[in-house]
């Protein structure tokens, strides 16, 4: 795909949503942190649900810490590998409280280092929290840059890559999120909604569907 085709596809997508962001609920970078880590291999609608009852009680890390294990598996049950995921949730805190009084660290290095963060998520946290032009790569944005061929690329880290090199500094902040709900809404895994797509036009996609 050449960079003009690029970037019309860019500036459609900020023309039709001029201020994107995540569809998790947060009120803070710790609350997005938590939200984030929870959402792996789950919907942000479960994840929404659980932390509408949770962060009422509990939103910050002393206040989590002290629901212990057992007291946050109580509100994450309906959330996929919630054992795992309550386990990791008390350890961050724990770090949060011991390193970094509390705050959540405006740092790479730092994030990647708490329990279940991996690059995604601090990618998440620097971008939504903190407005770093990062670019999270989850399956719809792996899906979509490759079905369009805006950005070809054989796992995640070599997408994250190739969008990092051909998207332009002033639609960085933002093309995580146009790309997440491009392919969450539009760009569909088995059936892609084509009809209805504004960048149709511009994709490269051989095989479109006509709905």
């Amino acid at each position: 795909m050449n960079q003009q085709k690029r970037i019309e596809m860019l500036t459609r997508w900020r023309d039709a949503n001029p201020h994107p962001t995540t569809e998790l609920n947060f009120t803070s970078p710790f609350e997005l942190l938590i939200a984030v880590l929870l959402s792996a291999q789950a919907t942000d609608v479960s994840v929404n649900k659980a932390m509408a009852k949770m962060f009422p009680v509990a939103n910050t890390p002393e206040s989590v810490y002290a629901l212990g294990v057992d007291g946050v598996k109580e509100f994450i049950k309906t959330i996929g590998l919630f054992n795992t995921k309550a386990v990791n949730v008390i350890k961050t805190c724990k770090i949060l409280i011991d390193q970094h009084n509390s705050e959540i660290p405006e740092n790479r290095a730092a994030l990647e280092a708490l329990p279940g963060v991996g690059r995604k998520t601090a990618n998440v946290v620097l971008n939504t929290a903190f407005g770093w032009p990062t670019i999270a790569v989850d399956t719809h944005i792996d899906r979509v840059s490759n079905r369009t061929k805006f950005a070809v690329g054989k796992n995640v880290d070599l997408v994250e890559k190739k969008l990092l090199k051909v998207v332009p500094a002033e639609f960085k902040v933002d093309v995580h999120h146009w790309l997440i709900l491009h392919g969450r809404y539009t760009c569909i895994a088995r059936k892609p909604r084509c009809g209805s797509c504004i960048v149709e036009d511009l994709c490269e996609f051989k095989d479109k569907v006509d709905e």
